[in-house]
């Protein structure tokens, strides 16, 4: 039985503004983690050490989520990493303020300098290539706010061996993973088709990967079995008899 947080509502009709993403990172924390503190947040006076060693402002989206959360490695920082006040940085080309690192620096994400000035601007991601010299930034998600809400789900994949599991998605199970599963209202990303989408059920979320390959959480042991159940396949965190 699941809590009166219920993932699939909350994010059943999309995102109003920053505030409704910062309630649902609230709501999350404190059912599937532990509840937000006040001193969970990064100072205002880092922030304002980082806009004067960067020259320049940070967006208000980004100040916000920093102020809520930007202390809780446990939400952000599983996988990937988001970087504290000290570490954002400009790319070389002074195109975009980068503020995420895959965890082997494979990829990156940023918002552009050119939307800096927007309170809550678009996001961009860079992939590290073989050849440098091709390498661009390609929009992630429109809004730093709703790719907070990204960062907090996709994060919470890899809490625990325990509550997580993933696998392949064969020919055809798209399709069993929509009708079982409730659509979030998270821009299918990146700007591109297939990418990824996100799905929920009773204490359980998915990540459907480009239709290839399937991540799922559960707030429970027996929410992830239920997923296992209802969606059998050869998933890696199972062992084989």
């Amino acid at each position: 039985m699941t809590d009166t947080f219920d993932v699939g509502r909350e994010l059943a009709g999309g995102f109003g503004g920053p505030g409704d993403a910062w309630r649902f990172i609230r709501g999350f924390a404190a059912s599937w983690r532990t509840p937000l503190r006040e001193d969970d947040g990064v100072a205002e006076t880092e922030l304002d050490a980082a806009e004067t060693r960067l020259g320049l402002r940070l967006p208000a989206a980004l100040r916000e989520a920093y102020g809520l959360f930007g202390r809780r490695t446990d939400l952000t920082s599983n996988q990937d990493v988001l970087f504290g006040p000290e570490r954002l940085t400009l790319d070389d080309d002074g195109q975009a303020l980068v503020f995420r690192a895959e965890n082997q620096a494979v990829a990156h994400w940023g918002v552009p300098v050119a939307e800096l000035e927007r309170a809550d601007p678009p996001v961009v991601v860079r992939a590290r290539l073989a050849d440098r010299s091709a390498e661009r930034w390609e929009p992630w998600l429109d809004r730093f706010s709703s790719a907070c809400v990204e960062i907090v789900l996709s994060e919470s994949l890899f809490v625990s061996e325990e509550l997580g599991d993933n696998r392949a998605l064969e020919d055809g199970e798209a399709g069993l993973l929509e009708d079982r599963y409730t659509r979030l209202a998270l821009p299918e990303y990146p700007a591109r088709t297939p990418g990824a989408r996100w799905f929920a059920g009773p204490d359980v979320i998915i990540r459907d990967d480009e239709r290839t390959w399937m991540w799922a959480r559960g707030r429970t042991p027996e929410a992830i079995d239920t997923v296992r159940a209802d969606l059998p396949g050869d998933w890696m965190m199972t062992e084989v008899p």
